[in-house]
């Protein structure tokens, strides 16, 4: 697939935006990396303030990420999935730095947000160059290992 001409981060805001996010995130996690469905689906894409966020390129959903607020000050990016056809093209940067931006302006405080996740460990190179900062702790999560990452934020 050639580079998509203009990415746009959507917030999803309604039942058929999140089918989408679904059918992206099934696709990469329970199809391409063999997450059970039972592991993927979870009641926190519905918990108050949960942001679902789908990346759009030409007509086509191409990669989804969600933030959740887990306390005042602190978010936690989860679920990132890029279509696989759609790597290294800038989607997934793209949807982080539309999380950044919505936990910032909606979740800081005193000036700050930090922002939380845990990273598989095929994505450490990603999240690092992002300026996150990676655990040494390593554990498995859906068969896949992972680390967490943090970042703090200063508007």
């Amino acid at each position: 697939m050639t580079r998509p001409a203009e990415v746009q981060v959507l917030r999803v805001a309604d039942a058929a935006g999140l089918q989408r996010v679904h059918a992206l995130r099934f696709e990469v996690f329970v199809a391409e990396q063999d997450v059970p469905l039972a592991e993927e689906l979870d009641e926190r894409d519905h918990l108050p303030g949960a942001v679902h966020l789908l990346a759009v390129a030409d007509g086509q959903d191409l990669g989804t990420a969600r933030l959740l607020v887990e306390e005042p000050g602190t978010v936690h990016v989860t679920r990132v999935a890029v279509r696989a056809s759609s790597r290294g093209q800038g989607i997934g940067r793209a949807l982080m730095v539309e999380a950044e931006r919505i936990a910032l302006a909606e979740h800081a405080t005193s000036g700050q947000v930090q922002v939380e996740l845990s990273a598989q460990e095929s994505a450490l190179g990603f999240y690092t160059a992002l300026g996150y900062q990676i655990g040494t702790e390593r554990y498995l999560d859906a068969g896949i290992w992972h680390r967490d990452a943090g970042k703090t934020l200063t508007g």
